[in-house]
Parts: C-alpha cells; sequence; structure tokens
C-alpha cells in the first residue's frame, strides 16, 4: 500500500503569496509533503502561478498579556506590543515566520495566510499601564509582525493601541512597512508635537518586481516613501530602515534607497543583514531557485561569507550585520551614506516624564 504513494511535488508558487511552500514546523512528530495522486486540480496560471490563491484566515487570539519585554542588546527598545501573530504582507525573509511554529502551523504558507488578531490588545494596555510596578520606557509597536498589515484595515487594532498610547502618554515608536500608517495621524502628529511618538519606515528595495515577489502584499516602494514625505510633512520623526539587506539582490540598492529616504524626509537610518533563523533558511533558500534561479548560489555563497560558514550566526552582536569582508563592505558603504546625507542614528529617545493614567471609570477625581 505505501509503496503506491506517489513521490512529493513542488507546488507552483502562489500568486500575491511569499513563500512558495507550506513545510511543517519544527515542533511536529509528523512531516507534511504535497503529493499528486491525479485528483488535485492545480492550474498554472500564465506566469506559472497557482490561479486559485490561498484565502487568509483571520482568528480571534486569546491573549492573557500583551506587553512583551526582551533583555536583547542588539535592540535599541525592551517592551513591545504585536496587536497580530503572522503578517499578510508575506515577506519571505521575515524573522517572525519561525514562531507560528509554536501555534502548530507552518512558518510557511501558514505564516501568511493564517493569522491572528489580538482583539483585547488595547484593554489589556491599559490594564497593564495601570499597574503600580509599570515603569514608563518607550514601547516599541510592530517588533514583530506588521501593525499595519492589510487586516489591519477591517480590525483596527493598532488603532485602539495608538488611542491607548496617546490617553496614557505613553511614547511608542512604530515599525512598519506600510502606508496605512498615514491613516493615524490626526494621532501620531499630536505625540509627536509632545516628543511622545516616531515611525520607522521599511524600505527593501526600490525595484517594485522584486518588492512584487519578496514582500507582494506590502505598501509598494513609491507608496512608502510616499508615507515618509507625509509623515515628515506633519511633523512625525521618520527613520528609514534598509532592511534586511540581501548580498547579490538588494544590496547595491542600499545608498540608493538612503538617498530617497532622505529626500523624502527621513532623518535617521538603520540597515539590518539578511537574517536565516531556522526554517527561514529553507524557506528563502527555496524562493531563490524559484524566483532568481540565476543568482541562488552567489546569494546563499555571500550569506555564508557573511555568517562565518553557516547560512546563520545567531550571536549577540554581529547577528543583525554579520562579518567578513562582504558585512565589512555594507558597514562602510551606510556609514559613508549617511554621513553624506545627513542621516543620524535611528533612535528610541521619547519623552517618557509626561506618562499619566487618566482616571479610570469609579476613581475618585484628583484634588489638584
Amino acid at each position: 500500500m505505501w509503496d503506491e504513494i506517489p513521490d512529493e511535488i513542488r507546488r507552483p508558487p502562489v500568486k500575491g503569496r511569499g513563500a512558495v511552500s507550506n513545510a511543517t514546523g519544527r515542533f511536529e512528530r509528523e512531516t507534511r509533503v504535497l503529493t499528486d495522486d491525479g485528483w488535485t486540480g492545480y492550474e498554472e496560471g500564465g506566469n506559472g502561478a497557482l490561479s486559485d490563491p490561498v484565502r487568509t484566515i483571520v482568528s480571534p487570539a486569546s491573549a492573557r498579556s500583551i506587553i512583551a519585554r526582551n533583555e536583547s542588546p542588539d535592540v535599541a527598545f525592551d517592551q513591545s506590543v504585536n496587536p497580530y501573530q503572522g503578517c499578510e504582507h508575506a515577506c519571505i525573509y521575515c524573522f517572525a515566520r519561525p514562531t507560528h511554529a509554536y501555534l502548530g502551523l507552518s512558518p510557511g504558507l501558514d505564516f501568511e495566510t493564517k493569522l491572528f488578531a489580538k482583539r483585547n490588545a488595547a484593554e489589556l494596555l491599559a490594564r497593564e499601564l495601570r499597574a503600580k510596578s509599570y515603569v514608563c520606557r518607550p514601547l516599541a509597536l510592530g517588533a514583530n509582525t506588521d501593525p499595519y498589515q492589510p487586516v489591519e484595515r477591517t480590525e483596527g487594532i493598532t488603532r485602539r493601541v495608538l488611542e491607548v498610547c496617546r490617553d496614557f502618554n505613553q511614547p511608542v515608536g512604530i515599525i512598519t512597512k506600510s502606508a496605512l500608517v498615514l491613516r493615524d495621524l490626526d494621532i501620531l502628529a499630536p505625540m509627536a508635537a509632545s516628543g511622545l511618538a516616531s515611525v520607522s519606515l521599511s524600505v527593501t528595495t526600490l525595484d517594485r518586481d522584486l518588492a512584487r515577489v519578496m514582500e507582494p502584499r506590502a505598501s509598494t516602494p513609491p507608496r512608502r516613501l510616499e508615507a515618509i514625505r507625509a509623515l515628515a510633512g506633519a511633523g512625525v520623526p521618520v527613520s528609514v530602515l534598509a532592511s534586511p539587506m540581501i548580498p547579490a539582490l538588494n544590496d547595491h540598492e542600499l545608498d540608493a534607497i538612503l538617498e530617497a529616504a532622505a529626500g523624502a524626509g527621513a532623518t535617521a537610518a538603520s540597515y539590518i543583514l539578511l537574517r536565516l533563523p531556522l526554517e527561514i533558511a529553507g524557506l528563502f533558500e527555496e524562493w531563490l531557485r524559484v524566483h532568481v534561479p540565476d543568482r541562488a548560489e552567489r546569494v546563499l555563497s555571500l550569506m555564508r561569507q557573511s555568517r562565518d560558514g553557516a547560512l546563520y550566526r545567531s550571536g549577540f552582536g554581529t547577528r543583525m550585520t554579520g562579518s567578513g569582508p562582504h558585512a565589512e563592505l555594507l558597514r562602510q558603504r551606510f556609514r559613508l551614506a549617511c554621513r553624506r546625507l545627513g542621516l543620524g542614528e535611528r533612535s528610541w529617545r521619547l519623552d517618557c516624564t509626561r506618562f499619566r493614567p487618566p482616571p479610570a471609570p469609579g476613581d475618585q477625581l484628583s484634588l489638584l
């Protein structure tokens, strides 16, 4: 019986999605493979992509707390809020993909199609900010998955979280690659005027064709630059994240990205060398061989040269920027471009002295 099971086949890429496959997560006892017994009904479109789209499913997440804390020396903040698990932007390089394995799901297509919305995020945040033990420090919004991914248009969780931050004078720094952030300018601009808000826009490439397959449901590069311009025009401090830089794929664009962002009004910048922890390594290599097969071996070779012979090294201090000649050249290019363009180092310096929890229903009013 078992010898009659067909061999594993490769799924054609799905239009509008980043991952090519849906490989089993690392914690599962069984491994799923895709086979064709002649009844799958796969039909390819003119570009070789599946004509039937994989639908996005949004489920409620049963969150019991909302502020996540970290002690990593590689990031400048120590607390964050993520309104969503999974991300429909479908960026193939997303370092958050392996977190879906904790849910018994695949870091591949599951990560970008099976989303979880923390619909009680604003209420949880208000409760945690009122705790007597809470010490005000800048809060990162979207440190893991994007708070302005497409589902935010209907869910509105990020906006409700921002309303809580505004009411408490809680300083917040937003990280996104979506122009949807402009929807909340009515909250962000007044907060920024009081030193309580900043935004970091990720611009990975200026090449729309590359962006379409590498981060298919994120805002186009021109729309992100327009968002930088609009935020800066409204008085919101904006940084550009030229991340991730991928050797032999988009790293040649580093100077052009920084120049375009500075021209749009960004005042600070940072970059990260591509990170490939856990399942991302296999997913990214698969993506390379499907979408840019002529450059796949070159990209992987340069990644190993920048990671001491491996595709990834997770040690603090070098995991963001890598090591070796290629990584050092990237560092020098970034430093010189920032100096030439007047771009400062991305900062999380926001005003924590204004933090004041508003009266809760039933509280006695202050006599002051």
